[in-house]
């Protein structure tokens, strides 16, 4: 199934066989572990159980047919599942189990390294948007990214996490993981808002742009050489006008 009528580059539809999850799972592994410094697979894949239970998107370039992006999806018919998704396992999400509309974890999003073209991105989400219209998604949620261990990093921007995309208090996660940086405990004050978005992940940043919120705390996970926040959007959060585009380019 492709999802995104619209002519273009970039073409976005959900895998058709074990080949195309094989594909993903390499994709995913040059960006997470071997751009990052993260522990090698013997086999080049980055694999987990998770991979069985999930719907995954795959983004080509239609001019040579390079797999330029990925994602999966773990639909859940609300919070009282969430305890089985793959974020649960790094933050305390028993908040979330009142949540009573259906939810999507949005998991593994990497766009190849090589590859800079915006629009890229902007068919991934408009791929997105349309799953979410068309299983009346009201949640995504899934664990955002910073490339490396050293928080010191990324002051600016967990400074500008702390000051204003905070998750709201019925929401909040909780520490569960072992190793994390409590950045909203820290009295940090924003050095610099132009860098804090630049050391900002892109896909937290569309997150945040459309309304997105995160945990107040970032877990450290030596093994893949990152660390995350959890990220959470409510679909009615989007603003309108984002919304419209994003729905123009789903076709």
């Amino acid at each position: 199934m492709k999802l995104g009528q619209r002519p273009g580059r970039y073409t976005a539809r959900f895998s058709r066989a074990a080949t195309d999850i094989a594909a993903a799972q390499e994709l995913r592994h040059l960006c997470f572990i071997k751009e990052t410094g993260g522990v090698l697979r013997p086999n080049g894949r980055d694999a987990d159980d998770f991979d069985d239970r999930c719907e995954h998107v795959l983004i080509h370039d239609s001019h040579d047919g390079k797999l330029v992006c990925c994602y999966r999806m773990l639909p859940l018919k609300g919070g009282g599942e969430i305890n089985s998704s793959y974020s649960a396992q790094y933050y305390e999400l028993d908040a979330l189990n009142r949540y009573d509309g259906a939810m999507v974890e949005m998991g593994r999003f990497c766009i190849h390294p090589d590859v800079s073209d915006p629009n890229v991105l902007r068919v991934a989400w408009a791929a997105m948007t349309r799953y979410v219209d068309d299983h009346n998604v009201e949640m995504l949620f899934g664990c955002s990214s910073f490339q490396g261990t050293d928080s010191a990093t990324y002051l600016d921007a967990f400074d500008m996490l702390a000051e204003r995309h905070l998750a709201p208090k019925r929401w909040l996660p909780r520490v569960k993981a072992p190793k994390v940086f409590q950045f909203a405990k820290q009295r940090l004050q924003t050095r610099d808002r132009k860098m804090a978005m630049l050391r900002m992940p892109p896909m937290l940043k569309t997150y945040l742009i459309m309304g997105g919120w995160v945990s107040d705390h970032a877990v450290v996970d030596d093994h893949m050489n990152t660390m995350h926040v959890f990220t959470g959007l409510e679909i009615s959060a989007i603003p309108p006008a984002r919304a419209r585009a994003l729905r123009a380019v789903a076709g």
